[in-house]
């Protein structure tokens, strides 16, 4: 879960700087709305998994992300 969480931070950090230099980013935008909600839904798990209450925020906010990632393709 670590090397997943840290694949996908690289990934949105990635495209985030890519749309910042060439401008386009709102062709980038959904893409990065569904890795991110990727990133908090692993993010989530495993707060979950330590019972920590921080786990249902993130898991919210990854099906949030999600919704609005779909929603804008």
């Amino acid at each position: 879960m670590k090397i997943l969480r840290i694949i996908l931070a690289t990934i949105v950090v990635a495209l985030c700087s890519y749309g910042l230099i060439t401008g386009a980013a709102e062709i980038i935008l959904p893409y990065v709305l569904l890795l991110m909600g990727g990133y908090l839904l692993i993010m989530g798990v495993t707060e979950f998994q330590k019972r920590k209450p921080i786990a249902f925020t993130s898991i919210l906010a990854a099906g949030f992300s999600f919704f609005v990632g779909i929603y804008t393709l």
